[in-house]
């Protein structure tokens, strides 16, 4: 290891202090790190009070992580980076992966196909229906399909104790023996992420808008498939060409239809006019 610790040799010095790490993908990630991190640095210049401000921009994010919040989930998709690990990660011929998000932090209630996710009663009744089906276009029985999603006001129920009973707008769903979802619900609004926090100053510093267009999220899961995390996003929402979090694909843009036929409505349980969605998610098998 070098002795003389300077702005030529440092990363060097770093990279060969892992040189014993038996893991070699670990390795290999501190290493890469390690080289662009470095990079950056010089590349940077940052003064001692710039680099004492990052330190404290990262513990701050960390200190506003709670059980129901996930600041640093939150940086990575204001940054881009969830965005583009999913594309990454993407499985070929399948639906397109989405961003977690910061609000999946509640475990969602099992729920029948049918029920209504909406337990507030308020917002544009909606349908939302579907298969869950495999590359081939074949349907795969008793799919889970975990969903959540904002209510009409823009807001999760995490974030409005004291309005919304825990759990709303959110269900987990088993597909019938064809591979079909159907559930109830209100058509969510677009929403700003959370702001009250050093990601939301960083916005703020760089005068980017914290909305996002409408949606609906899913992690879908199938036995011997590819687990997926994706949305559907509400054609025409305000912000679908500028999504914050940058998780807008076209693919996953859904027309949420107005439906004025009683008879229509009768089948879904629901009152004229509503809105239906219909779309089918593609799962690939596991590797």
């Amino acid at each position: 290891m070098a002795t003389d610790f300077t702005e030529e040799t440092a990363a060097a010095a770093v990279i060969e202090s892992f040189a014993g790490t038996p893991d070699a993908r670990l390795r290999s990630i501190l290493e890469s790190l390690v080289t662009h991190l470095h990079g950056f640095v010089r590349d940077v210049r940052p003064t001692i009070g710039e680099w004492e401000q990052a330190i404290d921009f990262l513990t701050a994010t960390g200190q506003m992580c709670t059980d129901t919040r996930q600041e640093f989930i939150l940086l990575s998709d204001v940054l881009g980076v969830s965005m583009l690990v999913e594309t990454i990660n993407e499985a070929t011929g399948a639906t397109v992966s989405t961003v977690l998000g910061p609000f999946h932090v509640v475990e969602s209630p099992p729920r029948a196909l049918g029920d209504s996710i909406d337990l507030v009663g308020t917002g544009t009744p909606c349908v939302v229906t579907g298969r869950v089906v495999s590359v081939s276009g074949s349907p795969l029985p008793g799919a889970l399909l975990d969903v959540w999603q904002a209510n009409d006001q823009g807001f999760y129920d995490v974030q409005q104790p004291s309005v919304q009973p825990l759990a709303n707008g959110r269900g987990l769903f088993t597909a019938d023996g064809d591979g079909a979802f159907w559930f109830r619900t209100i058509v969510p609004s677009y929403y700003p992420i959370p702001t009250d926090g050093p990601v939301g100053a960083l916005l703020g510093a760089t005068r980017r808008h914290p909305n996002r267009p409408a949606h609906i999220h899913f992690i879908v899961e199938a036995p011997g498939y590819r687990p997926l995390t994706t949305h559907i996003f509400v054609a025409g929402s305000p912000y679908i060409e500028s999504d914050a979090v940058f998780a807008v694909k076209k693919s996953l843009i859904t027309d949420f239809g107005a439906v004025d036929d009683p008879a229509e409505a009768e089948k879904y349980g629901v009152s004229a006019p509503f809105r239906h969605a219909d779309f089918n998610i593609v799962l690939q098998r596991a590797s």
